[in-house]
């Protein structure tokens, strides 16, 4: 960088200087800023000793006297002025380039780890260890590096995770995987399972296909955690400051009064289970009142639905929807239970027939 400030770089110099400010984005930022400064601070009749290039910017802030010619005397200019506003230069380029990197680091942290399926649509990624999430519509994901003694996850709305072993090189023991979904945190350490945690729903469901996990409220100090096995869903309040802890004496799993801990059916293939069918792109319904309904639709198509009574909120549904638009949907749904709609682009108005 020295020789190529002061015209000195042969072409080697330039072409090997060109491809690391290329690899190394904080290092052109560093000589870009030297740049400006020595071309700021070196007249044009002045010619850097050749013994001294490497170090031009802080021989600024060392030199002792700058001379001029006035009426045939010499006058001095205060060195300390010099060496303080040179000392001033170095300083603020090293903060400058230390505020930039962090800056850049921060940049780069945001944009790698985190993984975002908006509305209408899904995702599949593949996180640093190997471990494949899959995102449903109006979900993301944040994680940091893995390089710690444990993996950890923060989830917003819906993720079908698929969770492999790792070792850690240091201790010879798993690291343990957790997802962080609203009031509770899900431990692993090689499993399959989904998590439902959307902020506008009132529970958070956890549902184990395989493996075991362990889960716990957050700041719950009274109770033990609850340990899911294969083919076993759980339902807890969104709230986590519901209802106290008993201890189920059938089960090696702690559960909490207002809980649901619910066998699915385990003849059942992984691709059928209502609870995972949308990994596979189907919508699957059972039981759910219009209201419930709503918030699926309005995630799976990107649309806003509105209910101009309070009865069409009530309406139940059972079904599946898979390659259907929003109008089909709608038809196919009012075919099976009576109502009016109105589709409006995005904008869906449903009211009861009475």
């Amino acid at each position: 960088m020295s020789r190529s400030l002061s015209g000195d770089a042969t072409e080697q110099d330039k072409e090997e200087l060109n491809i690391l400010l290329q690899q190394h984005p904080e290092l052109m930022q560093q000589y870009e800023m030297l740049h400006q400064l020595w071309s700021v601070n070196t007249p044009v009749h002045e010619e850097p000793a050749a013994e001294d290039k490497v170090s031009r910017i802080l021989q600024l802030a060392a030199a002792e006297t700058a001379v001029k010619q006035e009426g045939g005397q010499v006058i001095r200019i205060g060195k300390w002025r010099k060496i303080y506003w040179a000392a001033a230069i170095v300083t603020a380029i090293g903060v400058g380039t230390w505020l930039f990197a962090a800056w850049k680091k921060k940049q780069n942290t945001l944009a790698a780890n985190e993984v975002v399926a908006p509305k209408g649509s899904k995702t599949r990624t593949i996180l640093p260890d190997g471990s494949t999430v899959w995102l449903n519509a109006g979900s993301r994901i944040v994680y940091a590096s893995f390089n710690g003694p444990v993996r950890e996850v923060t989830l917003e709305g819906e993720a079908y995770f698929d969770v492999v072993h790792v070792t850690s090189a240091a201790t010879q023991q798993r690291k343990p995987f957790i997802v962080h979904a609203g009031s509770i945190d899900i431990k692993v350490l090689g499993t399959a399972f989904n998590v439902k945690s959307y902020p506008e729903e009132k529970t958070i469901e956890t549902t184990l296909i395989r493996g075991l996990v362990q889960i716990t409220r957050k700041g719950d100090k009274s109770g033990g955690p609850v340990y899911l096995h294969p083919n076993e869903k759980i339902v807890l309040p969104a709230n986590g400051a519901d209802a106290g802890i008993v201890k189920n004496p059938a089960s090696t799993a702690s559960f909490q009064t207002n809980q649901q801990i619910i066998r699915i059916d385990s003849t059942v293939k992984e691709n059928e289970h209502p609870e995972t069918a949308w990994v596979f792109n189907r919508l699957e319904f059972r039981g759910d009142n219009f209201e419930q309904l709503a918030l699926k639709l309005e995630r799976w198509y990107n649309i806003r639905v509105y209910f101009e009574d309070d009865a069409a909120r009530h309406l139940v549904f059972n079904g599946s929807l898979q390659n259907e638009t929003v109008e089909q949907a709608f038809m196919a749904l009012k075919e099976a239970v009576p109502f009016e709609v109105s589709i409006n682009n995005n904008e869906v108005f449903i009211k009861s027939i009475k």
